[in-house]
């Protein structure tokens, strides 16, 4: 057997980050971004109302009070968008808008809370500052500043700020496209009524949502039957829209495991038995003319989507140029024993939680690769290292966070 350590690598050194290309904004959404952006105007790029009020000279007003209000002529309307030739004259003042250009002359707004509403004439009734309600020209950005710097994450809010300095194109890294196939011929689509010794097929459904998570585009082929001409088709037709391959079922030494018999012969797939429970049994390696990286992955679910959290969800981050590749680890204290088969890295469903300001986990589930409920009441994996066989009631064990959820 290999380590898991050991396999990760293998696939690392093959996995390389996709070339950048230029796409839209919303195209990029979720990718990485590969150059620069600068902001080539000031943000604000003038200086605006931040309410809806009266723009005024600060000095015309500063002893407005509840018991001493101010009356001064509204001479105009300033509306949000075109450039108001008006200006702001000792002893009046103007109605402006949210976000529209301040007038010249005028220093700050008085907020419409503050005033009787008045069209010709408005009654103020508190003083605001120099500069109240006022936002600044490059108060936000200034001209020529790096607003986004090469390799940020483009979030919902990086995305924005890229709209708002003017840029409707970024070079990123793309989202890896991943195909994801579940092979075997006792498996069945949910919604289909279940016959004597079928299951559902839930691997293809929650590994496609896993690579999603991941920061893939994924696409589900569904169900390959246990016939290796099938099984060849459907992959070499995946190809031409795959960055990544991911199958699952049909790696171990049955009789009727063709996923190993058809990738040992389409490229360079090797397949290995990994040190780890669960999931030992592990394919990897390049198929097609673009060698594109391949995992065979085992059956059981719950080896399917730990095998996925320790190989495959960090060569689909080293695609996407993400940094770190792995889902953070903490130190936790056990509320009860662990134990791990000698020579094995166990990944332990367990659920982590803080309490008196430490880290704390408790199993949720036993070992077996078939139990996916106990894993869906996981929030992280506890991770007991190949030498180690017991890990004793109040001792720390290295956990890999799944979820925040709770903490």
């Amino acid at each position: 057997m290999i380590t898991v350590a050991e396999h990760l690598a293998r696939i690392l050194e093959v996995v390389q980050p996709l070339e950048p290309l230029q796409l839209s904004l919303q195209d990029a959404h979720s990718c990485i971004l590969t150059e620069d952006v600068v902001a080539p105007e000031p943000l604000p790029s003038f200086d605006n109302s931040s309410m809806d009020g009266y723009a005024v000279r600060a000095a015309d007003v500063a002893g407005a009070g509840p018991g001493s209000p101010v009356v001064l002529p509204v001479t105009g309307d300033v509306a949000a968008g075109p450039a108001s030739p008006l200006r702001v004259q000792p002893g009046v003042c103007v109605r402006i808008m949210t976000g529209a250009m301040m007038p010249a002359g005028a220093d700050a707004v008085v907020p419409l809370e503050w005033t009787d509403g008045g069209v010709a004439q408005v009654t103020i009734t508190r003083a605001p500052d120099v500069g109240a309600h006022v936002r600044r020209v490059g108060e936000d950005v200034a001209a020529g500043e790096v607003v986004l710097e090469s390799g940020s994450h483009l979030g919902a809010v990086q995305i924005g700020l890229a709209a708002a300095v003017g840029r409707s194109r970024v070079l990123v890294r793309p989202r890896p496209r991943v195909v994801v196939v579940s092979t075997g011929s006792e498996l069945t689509d949910t919604g289909v009524p279940l016959t004597p010794g079928k299951i559902y097929d839930s691997n293809s459904i929650a590994l496609t949502a896993a690579a999603q998570e991941a920061g893939a585009i994924a696409y589900r082929v569904g169900i390959v039957p246990d016939d290796p001409r099938q099984l060849a088709a459907t992959l070499e037709d995946q190809l031409v829209r795959a960055d990544l391959l991911v199958t699952s079922g049909g790696v171990s030494v049955g009789a009727y495991d063709v996923v190993k018999e058809v990738l040992s012969r389409l490229g360079t797939v090797q397949f290995d038995k990994v040190a780890m429970q669960p999931g030992m049994p592990q394919g990897f390696g390049t198929i097609g003319p673009d060698s594109t990286p391949v995992f065979g992955l085992p059956g059981n679910p719950v080896s399917a989507l730990v095998s996925f959290e320790a190989f495959v969800r960090p060569a689909l981050r080293t695609m996407l140029g993400a940094t770190p590749v792995e889902r953070p680890r903490v130190r936790a204290i056990t509320t009860q024993a662990l134990t791990s088969p000698p020579g094995k890295r166990s990944f332990l469903r367990v659920h982590l939680e803080v309490k008196k300001g430490a880290y704390v986990v408790t199993p949720v589930s036993g070992p077996g690769s078939h139990l996916l409920a106990g894993l869906s009441r996981a929030n992280a994996l506890a991770l007991v290292p190949e030498g180690v066989e017991k890990v004793a009631v109040g001792e720390p064990v290295e956990v890999l966070v799944l979820e925040r959820r709770g903490l």
